[in-house]
């Protein structure tokens, strides 16, 4: 199905999903899936996500483990796995033959015969969206794949270990079973999409998950606010996050550019939680208790949750979650740093600004250690480093 860029004055209210489109459809599938209201969703332990599956692409980054592994890929999912993350994120699109498969960009990128040109993903037929890159079939070479870099540059597409272009249906199939999937829903910024559209995308995407998640633990998130509105209306047994970067970039839709609007978006459409920039949390840490106070539940996506500390930090304002590209070294810190410490009772009993300090020793490792005072500090300096 071609994409339908209509005016925001042409899409029809949200209100109401069209009359054709089966509302329970995906909510009784299992007599085991849950009812996912906000009163009843939690989170109940810190989540350490792995981004794209263990980590993002930056081609042209000077880390080598920024290129280890194809993102998004069934490699890089089962990567993920090996470790102790809770979930790995990735991005589902659907394509003209409405078959959802898991690619980031927009358009998919190739060479031939030294021409470069683009195709947009959801404009490919699934088999020739599955004709770039590594194929399955041993000697048979895919097309070449290129990626355009923020900065405008097309490199190549070159990672350490390959793998190939996949389905939503086979990562169901092929992936850890107990390795839960933030399911991104992919869409373009740039884009006004109809409503009719919307519902096409979003009910092909769910006839897979139902028929193939089985036990597995699935969260949505969209930065698209209709998608979201819509794919909770659609069903009631995962929860549906909704993605922002708080404002770092202003779009025409204004329910995209704070978080106070991503609350005010989460609460009028029975929405579970909000996926932030971490910078946006950082900037704004009072936003986290109001999003507590909503009942909402609230993750960060951002390459600052690949340093420890930051990811440690916002353990200790209430974010329940992280998504991150170097999983290893988060996975690990984050296992360290949320141990129970043997002294812990009896630095919780010490008076307000005498604990043991900044920094405490366990089991060989260090571990930043705040009393109420110096967190009520932190939280006062880290905007100020932030904007700076």
């Amino acid at each position: 199905m071609a994409l339908k860029a209509v005016h925001v004055s042409d899409v029809p209210c949200l209100d109401q999903v069209p009359e054709n489109t089966s509302l329970g459809l995906y909510s009784t599938r299992f007599s085991t899936g849950a009812d996912v209201g906000r009163s009843s969703f939690r989170i109940p332990n810190f989540l350490v996500i792995g981004h794209r599956g263990s980590g993002m692409n930056m081609l042209q980054s000077s880390d080598r483990r920024m290129k280890a592994i194809k993102e998004n890929s069934i490699r890089s999912f089962n990567a993920a796995a090996e470790f102790s993350v809770d979930f790995v994120e990735f991005d589902v699109q659907v394509t003209k033959d409405d078959v959802p498969v898991i690619f980031h960009d927009n358009f998919i990128f190739s060479e031939e015969n030294g021409v470069v040109y683009e195709k947009r993903v959801t404009e490919l037929l699934l088999s020739d969206f599955l004709r770039y890159g590594p194929q399955r079939e041993p000697g048979k070479a895919g097309k070449s794949m290129l990626r355009k870099t923020k900065d405008g540059r097309i490199v190549n597409w070159n990672v350490e270990a390959d793998d190939c272009l996949c389905t939503l249906k086979e990562a169901f199939e092929k992936t850890t079973p107990s390795l839960g999937f933030n399911i991104e829903l992919k869409f373009d910024d740039s884009i006004v999409y109809a409503q009719e559209y919307l519902v096409h995308v979003l009910q092909a995407i769910l006839e897979v998950v139902f028929e193939y998640a089985t036990d597995r633990p699935i969260i949505f998130s969209t930065f698209q606010p209709d998608a979201a509105q819509l794919v909770r209306k659609l069903q009631s047994t995962y929860p549906v996050f909704f993605l922002t970067n708080g404002g770092s970039e202003l779009y025409h839709d204004v329910r995209r550019n704070s978080l106070e609007e991503a609350i005010k978006l989460c609460l009028e459409n029975g929405l579970q939680g909000i996926v932030s920039e971490v910078k946006a949390i950082f900037r704004n840490p009072a936003a986290v208790t109001k999003i507590k106070e909503a009942k909402l539940s609230i993750l960060t996506y951002g390459q600052l949750n690949n340093v420890a500390e930051a990811v440690y930090m916002q353990h200790l304002m209430g974010v329940e979650g992280v998504i991150v590209d170097l999983v290893k070294e988060i996975t690990e810190a984050v296992s360290d740093l949320m141990k129970p410490s043997k002294d812990d009772d009896e630095e919780e009993s010490l008076p307000e600004g005498e604990g043991v300090g900044v920094v405490g020793q366990m089991a060989g490792k260090s571990k930043p250690q705040f009393s109420q005072r110096e967190l009520s500090f932190l939280l006062k300096l880290i905007p100020e480093l932030i904007h700076s």
